[in-house]
């Protein structure tokens, strides 16, 4: 057992017998067995010294345990985790960033709350998941769309502090972005509301965010400022149909023109979520295609060569699949008036039109569709994509870690990025797996994510690699700029330095805040960099 920092087994003994007063032995899980199920089962430091691991965990099952457990961790000294349902993969699951700390496990608190289809919002506990949302939808006919991540086996609470995405129109598919109203237990043991949440027999809660004075909401996302025990999000509107097309391009040069109509789109809520391809690329999620490799064996190619390339494939260069969401009318003025916009803008470019469906489409339909989250539905199909494949067969990794960099929405950048890593890759000896003809992703709609997938393994050896790659990843895109918007434990010191603008102010604020909100340091310590004063000579 790793037991909390500077407590000792007999403290932690008589916390334990406290918590369960409060929760229930059997809601109280401090042997090996049980806490080895909050490891972190994709860790890069699987089986290390270094590995963040609890020391026991606690179940409470409504907001009042969640107070007193933080009560008794006060008086103990005792650093808790929180987590909604702990199945945030690749980016730490639910291991705590501290080893040693007491998981805070909310799963028993599941009750959806309310769902209003007239307004348009929900309001949950943490331990409900997008599958427990999306069934509760269906069985009171509630006529609204959720907006999921891939995987939906999450929480909406848990995936939204933790700024996570969907795939739906803009203001939706950014979770936190969608969210209105919180309630939070404060690392002091009391309770508070946000918004129209703070003022008594408010009804307006899920309406309006702001409330007056000063908007705080954002402190609990990413952080160790509270524990959040409710939460809003504005649903849309189950819109009456959904209907799809395809935009391609012919030359490689025309992707900044390609950009620019789609951006137009994405900020005229127009279109959906748009999915960028390159046809001409033959490349998959593990790497850039035996011609593409070829075409890079000698270094970075130039747009003369790559247009060779492409014109000798004889496939358009680039794609866009854009996906309408509303009336049938509207769903089919809005792709008559992106297909005009294209054809003005890059000569050659061809259309492919879609299916329309009629929403929601039944029973039977959904168990056929392949692109579930399209449509709000929830689904595990995901994990199929590092399943294993021919790319994988040989040595199959146990988990994997995302670096995802936030880049400007333009083919210039896209361009840079995806030479950075790939020479990155080069540098260890990797084959590439990004080259030229990579392609951006658009969880939020202002802006790129330029993904890599780096593997995580069950051996030290193969995860010492890794990591090293991950951090030199890290420490070369922080030099043109970009920075990765969530991450592992493991990195986040490193992810955090990022953010240094003046002497890295933004970190020492939000210390202050840590230490005034949270003097003994309980909630998360260390969380994406936020250590308390007793133990900042923790920073890496």
């Amino acid at each position: 057992m790793a037991l909390p920092p500077n407590v000792t087994e007999a403290e932690f003994s008589a916390a334990l017998n406290e918590f369960s007063s409060v929760v229930g032995a059997d809601w109280v899980f401090s042997s090996d067995e049980d806490v080895a199920l909050y490891r972190d089962s994709y860790s890069i430091l699987w089986g290390e010294a270094e590995e963040r691991v609890a020391s026991a965990a606690v179940a409470p099952a409504s907001v009042e345990e969640v107070q007193q457990i933080v009560r008794i961790a006060n008086r103990f000294g005792i650093p808790l985790y929180p987590i909604s349902t702990g199945r945030n993969l690749t980016y730490g699951g639910s291991s705590p960033t501290l080893s040693g700390s007491v998981v805070v496990d909310l799963k028993r608190m599941n009750r959806i709350l309310e769902v209003d289809e007239k307004r348009n919002f929900a309001l949950v506990e943490p331990g409900v998941s997008y599958f427990d949302l999306y069934k509760y939808i269906k069985e009171h006919d509630l006529k609204v769309m959720l907006d999921v991540p891939d995987p939906g086996w999450g929480s909406p609470i848990g995936n939204s502090l933790d700024h996570g995405v969907g795939y739906t129109m803009a203001p939706f598919r950014d979770h936190f972005g969608s969210h209105c109203g919180i309630e939070v237990v404060t690392p002091e043991g009391d309770l508070i509301r946000t918004g129209m949440g703070a003022v008594p027999n408010s009804d307006s809660w899920q309406d309006f965010r702001y409330g007056a004075g000063p908007s705080v909401d954002g402190l609990f996302a990413q952080s160790n400022f509270g524990i959040v025990t409710k939460m809003g999000f504005w649903l849309m509107p189950m819109p009456e149909s959904y209907l799809t097309g395809t935009v391609t391009v012919p030359r490689y040069g025309d992707f900044d023109a390609l950009i620019r109509e789609v951006n137009y789109l994405e900020d005229s809520f127009l279109t959906g979520m748009p999915w960028y391809g390159s046809p001409a690329s033959g490349a998959g999620i593990f790497g850039v295609s035996p011609a593409v490799a070829g075409l890079m064996a000698s270094g970075w190619p130039t747009v003369e060569q790559l247009e060779e390339f492409v014109s000798a494939q004889g496939r358009p260069a680039w794609s866009v699949d854009l996906r309408f969401y509303g009336p049938e009318e509207t769903v089919r003025g809005s792709w008559t008036a992106a297909k005009r916009r294209f054809a003005d803008a890059v000569p050659g470019a061809a259309f492919e039109d879609g299916e329309l469906l009629t929403l929601p489409i039944s029973d039977e339909a959904e168990a056929a569709f392949g692109d579930k989250p399209q449509l709000g539905i929830p689904a595990l199909d995901v994990f199929s994509l590092v399943a294993r494949n021919p790319a994988t067969d040989s040595d199959p990794s146990d988990g994997h870690a995302d670096f995802f960099a936030m880049i400007p929405r333009t083919a210039e950048a896209v361009w840079d990025a995806a030479r950075v890593m790939a020479e990155t890759y080069q540098e260890f000896g990797l084959p590439p797996m990004h080259g030229p003809f990579t392609t951006p992703i658009n969880y939020y709609s202002r802006c790129f994510i330029m993904a890599t997938v780096i593997q995580t393994w069950r051996d030290p050896a193969k995860n010492a690699r890794s990591r090293e790659l991950y951090s030199r990843i890290v420490d070369r895109c922080g030099e043109h700029g970009w920075g990765c918007y969530r991450t592992a434990p493991a990195f986040q010191e490193q992810v955090i330095s990022k953010y240094s603008f003046n002497d890295n102010s933004l970190l020492r604020f939000q210390e202050k805040l840590k230490d005034g909100i949270d003097p003994n340091g309980i909630i998360s310590p260390g969380r994406y960099g936020i250590w308390p004063a007793k133990m900042r000579n923790n920073r890496a």
